[in-house]
């Protein structure tokens, strides 16, 4: 494990994925120095096929040479490799859960955010309606998850956190910025994890490497639409 532990460390991300900041946010949190290297996914280099044949997405970390994809599976290894500052907690069961939680927190409220906003036709808005009433009960599931704790790992961040981070700072601009409401993150509907949202971004650790700005991710999101106009349609 020692020699293991020793090896070089690549992550290959591109700078608005919040499956890449996931990654970063760990390294950190365990002090592991690891080169970056900046991959645009929307006009990728022949490196991400070689490195990710079977999707060609970030981010994949390359650890003494060797490759792995998918931010959960990375995250998991990371903590596995580098027992020190655990992520997880001991107990199986509980590991399993949280990996439960993470496959619920992506589908339910990151992908459908930008299912929601990446359709177009006349029944747009009926879609965006019905991913944000969808969303506001797994949100709703996830404020009891944290209700009572300053973090998703009690007292210090863990695997949950950094899974959930994306809605500190991403959430806003899709439904907010774009969406117009401030429904999915009103502090009063929503109260823990208003909380934690300002916990996790101000912690020394997060807050130590700046994250894109909304005005960035706003442009981006933008841009991202109109070149799947077409694509997701309902």
């Amino acid at each position: 494990m020692e020699e293991e532990k020793k090896k070089s460390v690549k992550l290959v991300g591109y700078w608005p994925s919040p499956f890449a900041h996931r990654v970063k946010w760990a390294l950190r949190l365990k002090g592991i120095h690891y080169e970056y290297i900046e991959e645009d996914i929307f006009d990728k280099t022949p490196l991400l096929d070689h490195i990710n044949p079977l999707y060609g997405k970030v981010p994949v970390l390359i650890h003494g040479n060797k490759p792995l994809p998918e931010s959960t599976i990375i995250i998991e290894y990371i903590d596995h490799i580098w027992s020190h500052n655990p992520l997880f907690p001991n107990d199986p069961l509980e590991r399993a859960q949280l990996q439960v939680w993470a496959k619920f927190i992506d589908q339910k409220i990151l992908w459908a955010s930008w299912l929601a906003y990446c359709t177009e036709g006349v029944k747009q808005k009926n879609i965006i309606e019905k991913k944000a009433k969808e969303i506001i009960v797994a949100m709703e599931k996830l404020e009891k998850k944290i209700e009572g704790k300053r973090f998703f790992g009690e007292d210090t961040i863990g695997y949950l956190d950094l899974i959930v981070g994306f809605v500190a700072y991403l959430l806003p601009v899709i439904w907010e910025d774009l969406g117009s409401t401030k429904l999915i993150l009103d502090p009063v509907k929503f109260p823990a994890i208003f909380a934690w949202t300002n916990n996790f971004m101000n912690h020394e650790v997060i807050c130590a490497e700046p994250l894109p700005s909304r005005a960035e991710m706003l442009n981006l999101i933008r841009r991202r639409r109109e070149s799947l106009r077409g694509i997701y349609t309902f």
